[in-house]
Order: structure tokens, then sequence, then C-alpha cells
């Protein structure tokens, strides 16, 4: 009888360890391409990298970067629309992927390229307004009207593309005290205060470092543990490594992306941790179209480990999967999302011949289905 009993039980382990992981891949696309027709929401099981499409919403123009909100009930995209540009809200609906309109506010700023959200506030990155836009959540998940605007002023050497400032990330600190700001057309990161009940001043500057000239800072991690940062350089294809510590930002070394002797034409787009914090990957644009992987040393020092061919054009964005299992690249130019598998122990990408075909993908996000 005991035997009979035990047979169940294993086989009931078994069907359990078997069960799919599944997650919301959220993608965020340019609609002005005509390949795209705004944010598609797609089943993504961490167990193998079958995904299965869920649900498209409509009629948002370029919602080219999306956060979520508090709790994962809500997103945010900005519309990428040059002097008409706006911050968009949704509930989230995690189980069915359904997103469903809130409202919309103006961000006073031309074509905000990145966009963050907390409890309190949403915020975008402005890339050719050179500015920061502050919006409070109000108790509906609505935006409220714009509560602070923060300009950028200022040049560096590259006069076609650093002839003012361009903003292009803004990023919570790791203990949420500050918002790192990148400028890719000053070439410096300022760090602001944060004070989320601050009415309509938000944001207040706390300190700036300077990068180097015609570097051109895009997008910046913190590691795991807070205590240091990456920075990577979209015109030259360097990576600056800081420590940090409340709010305060130090070089400790600086990298590249591209391989020695590379001649060509950079266009450095992402950076991203490994959810155990052990690796760092990069993208390039340009004539390149490869990510660079890095291992994480002693000290939050960076070697590099491999250059990996993404297998498209374009690799604006990728993501990895909350389990760490696989890095999904979005090509903007070639429509599609190429996936990966990647090995947790030595960090490297192996094609699993896997694409999700869909137009002009700009940003990627994992969210859990419930």
């Amino acid at each position: 009888m005991k035997k009979l009993l035990f047979f169940p039980i294993i086989m009931l382990a078994l069907q359990s360890c078997a069960q799919k992981k599944d997650y919301n891949l959220i993608v965020g696309t340019y609609t002005n391409t005509g390949k795209s027709e705004g944010i598609y929401v797609y089943d993504f099981d961490a167990n193998t990298s079958a995904f299965k499409a869920k649900s498209v919403i409509k009629n948002v123009e370029n919602p080219s970067y999306l956060a979520l909100g508090d709790g994962n009930k809500t997103i945010y995209a900005v519309n990428e629309t040059s002097g008409t540009s706006a911050v968009t809200a949704f509930t989230f609906d995690a189980p069915s992927g359904k997103l469903t309109l809130i409202n919309k506010q103006p961000t006073n700023g031309a074509d905000p390229c990145f966009i963050i959200a907390d409890q309190k506030n949403v915020i975008t990155a402005n890339y050719s307004g050179g500015s920061i836009s502050v919006f409070g959540i109000e108790k509906n998940a609505a935006l409220s009207p714009i509560k602070q605007l923060v300009k950028h002023s200022g040049r560096s050497v590259d006069k076609d593309r650093q002839g003012s400032s361009h903003v292009h990330m803004v990023q919570f600190s790791p203990d949420h005290k500050y918002v790192v700001v990148n400028d890719l057309g000053t070439d410096k990161v300022y760090t602001y205060a944060y004070n989320p009940n601050g009415g309509n001043k938000v944001l207040s500057i706390k300190d700036s470092v300077a990068i180097n000239p015609g570097a051109g800072p895009r997008h910046l991690v913190f590691s795991k543990d807070g205590k240091y940062a990456y920075l990577i350089h979209e015109i030259d294809g360097g990576i600056t490594v800081f420590s940090y510590s409340d709010g305060n930002l130090t070089e400790i070394q600086e990298t590249k992306i591209t391989e020695d002797g590379f001649k060509g034409e950079n266009g450095a787009a992402d950076i991203h941790l490994s959810p155990d914090g052990k690796f760092l990957y990069a993208s390039n644009r340009g004539s390149e179209n490869k990510i660079t992987i890095f291992a994480i040393e002693k000290g939050g020092l960076l070697s590099v480990r491999g250059y990996v061919p993404t297998l498209g054009k374009g690799p604006r964005n990728f993501a990895i999967d909350p389990s760490g299992k696989y890095l999904l690249v979005a090509h903007q130019y070639t429509n599609n999302i190429v996936i990966f598998e990647r090995n947790v122990e030595t960090g490297a990408l192996t094609d699993t011949g896997k694409r999700i075909e869909v137009g002009a993908p700009v940003c990627l996000i994992f969210a859990p289905v419930k």
C-alpha cells in the first residue's frame, strides 16, 4: 500500500518541476515605420523559450520606451513624436496581457526616449528637448499634468551629435534617494536628489560627472550590490565603471565594447546585468551589430569574455528574462526579436533559432503573469 501511494507523489513532484515558468514580455515599438501597431504583449516560458502573442494595444504613437508601474498593474509609455511628444498611462491586466488607456500628458520636451516610474512619480528623459519631465501619479494611476521640467544646457565636441543637450536616460539610484541622468549632448552624468513628495521640485541637482569628450553617455546600470555603476557611451563605444556611494560617482575603470582594431561605426545602445550580478552585457549597433560579454571581477571591474553577433540589424534594446536563462535582442531595423540561451556559468550566448517577428521593436520588459 505504501508503494502505491509513493508513486503518485513522485509523479506530482515531477509534474510540478515541469510546470511552465511564465512571464509577460512587453514590447515597445516605433509605429511610424508602418511595421508596428503599438505595444505588444507575449507569453514567454522561461523553461523552454516558447512564446505566444497575447495582446496588442493599437493607436499608440511611437511607444518606444516603457516602464512598469508599482505593483505591475500599470504601464507608462513615452510617445516619441517630436514637438507633440507625450507620455501615456495604461492599466495592465497581467493574466490576459490587456492594456487599457487611462490618460495622456504632454512632456513639454521633444522626443522622450526613456521613462521610469515608482509609486509617486513618472519621469521621462527627453532627447531632443534636452530635458527631464516629472509627472505625479494620481489615485486612479492617471498621470498628473507635468509637475517639473528640468532643462539642461551645454554642448560637447561632436558638432553633429553634441550641439546641444540630449538627455538619454533617467535611472533611480539603488537606495531610491537619487535620480541619475545621462546627457549624451553634454558628455555628463548628473545626479539629482529625489524628493517624491516635493510638489514642483521633485528633483534637485546634487552633482555632475564629466565623461570623456565625444563619448556620448547613453545608458547606465547599477551592480547588484549597488556599489558600482556601468555607463555605456553611444558615440565612442566605451564603458565607464564607477564606484557609487550616496549619490556620488567616482570613475575606477575605462574600457570598450569593441575588439582591438575595430574601424567601423559605433552605435552603442544598451547595457544590462545578469540576474545573478556576475556578467554584464552591452550592445553595439552601427556597423557591428554585436553584444559584448563582460565578467564582473573583484572590485566591480570588467573583463571581456566574448563578442556575439546579434543576428539582426539595430540591436537597440535587449533584456534578460528574470530566471537568467535567456537573453532577447530587439532589432529595430530587421523587425524581430532574436532569442539566445545564456550559459549561467560562463555568460556565453547561443542562438536558439527562435524569432519573434514584430515591427521596429525598441524596448523589452518582462513582468509577472500573476
